[in-house]
């Protein structure tokens, strides 16, 4: 009891006002997990930072021992293979998760006023999670990590105006050399882990101040509550996923064990190499149009997709208070999905 007391003396919590803090009214849908994908990057975050921390130890940045290094905590190192499943599969599902999150956000209308600005940083959220996706492979130093790596160069290169100088910055050079690999390591590690955190606090501050968007189903229309408390009740199902989580993702790194291709060879270029799934349709559409209009329709997306609350207000005007929204969304939805299966299947 006196280690009890020494302890609140220091530590003056006062536990009526944290329970009223963490007892936010949560909107009833979300009692749905299939609604409640937003804490879900942020578990396989926590996932990616603790088997990173430990793949550092042994991952060495640099070009002529990094695939080594890879191979040896594959083969090697205890746990190291089952560490490195979990990390790639867990930035897997990341991907996914928040792809998933975006699409339910976009499709309900819930990034509509007063939301604008929770929509905009959830879409740099998305982007710094690609980057998070497209620099971890690109460390193993593997076939797909140099060609890759090439050809994100010569995309970022062929930006109008400052597309020279942003190429350069990202291969520390005018071609692929030891400073892309170092650069890729700091981006990596330090700068987008970095960057996913303070979005995450101004994204969710957002949520905390604008509430999150009520949506009512058939089923639920009678009832007289439409909330239920963060504490216990959300947090709970919250813990649930992630146990759930942790199954699916040991299982699947023991069923697909993650795998090691060639070794990176500046010299030949492999006939038949693709990126990482979540990149097929940059590939396809970039086989299609060619470098030039590739990078132009693609830098126009990203900014109508991080535009979107706005260019929804202008196409409402424009189109006397129809709602466009759910057509374009489908429409670009399908086009997205048709590059990806196409390029898979090629």
């Amino acid at each position: 009891m006196r280690a009890l007391a020494w302890f609140r003396e220091r530590v003056p919590i006062d536990a009526s006002a944290l329970r009223s803090g963490l007892n936010e009214p949560i909107p009833l849908h979300l009692r749905r997990w299939w609604w409640a994908l937003g804490g879900t990057p942020a578990y396989l975050f926590l996932v990616q930072v603790v088997t990173g921390i430990l793949l550092t130890f042994y991952y060495v940045p640099n070009p002529d021992h990094a695939y080594a290094s890879v191979r040896a905590i594959t083969e090697e190192v205890a746990f190291g293979w089952w560490i490195r499943g979990l990390h790639r599969w867990s930035s897997n599902l990341m991907i996914a998760a928040v792809i998933l999150h975006v699409m339910r956000v976009f499709f309900t209308g819930a990034y509509r006023r007063p939301r604008e600005l929770t929509w905009v940083t959830g879409a740099f959220l998305l982007f710094v999670v690609l980057f998070f996706g497209f620099t971890g492979y690109s460390l193993v130093y593997e076939q797909l990590s140099y060609w890759g790596a090439t050809v994100a160069g010569n995309l970022t290169a062929a930006v109008p105006l400052v597309g020279p100088a942003l190429g350069s910055l990202l291969r520390g050079g005018e071609t692929i050399s030891d400073n892309t690999l170092t650069r890729f390591f700091v981006l990596h590690i330090g700068i987008l882990p970095t960057l996913f955190f303070l979005l995450i606090v101004v994204h969710l501050s957002f949520v905390r101040l604008h509430g999150v968007s009520d949506i009512v189903f058939r089923d639920e229309a009678d009832r007289r509550e439409r909330t239920f408390p963060f504490f216990p009740d959300h947090l709970l199902m919250e813990i649930g996923i992630g146990v759930a989580l942790t199954f699916v993702l040991t299982c699947l790194t023991l069923i697909v064990p993650p795998a090691l291709g060639e070794p990176a060879d500046p010299l030949h270029a492999p006939a038949h190499i693709k990126p990482e799934w979540y990149f097929y349709f940059t590939f396809r559409w970039l086989k299609w149009t060619g470098l030039t209009f590739a990078v132009l329709t693609l830098g126009l997306g990203a900014f109508l997709f991080v535009a979107w609350p706005w260019v929804d207000r202008a196409l409402a005007r424009l189109s006397r208070g129809r709602d466009l929204s759910v057509p374009l969304g489908v429409l670009v939805f399908v086009g997205l999905i048709v590059l990806t299966l196409v390029e898979a299947a090629a």
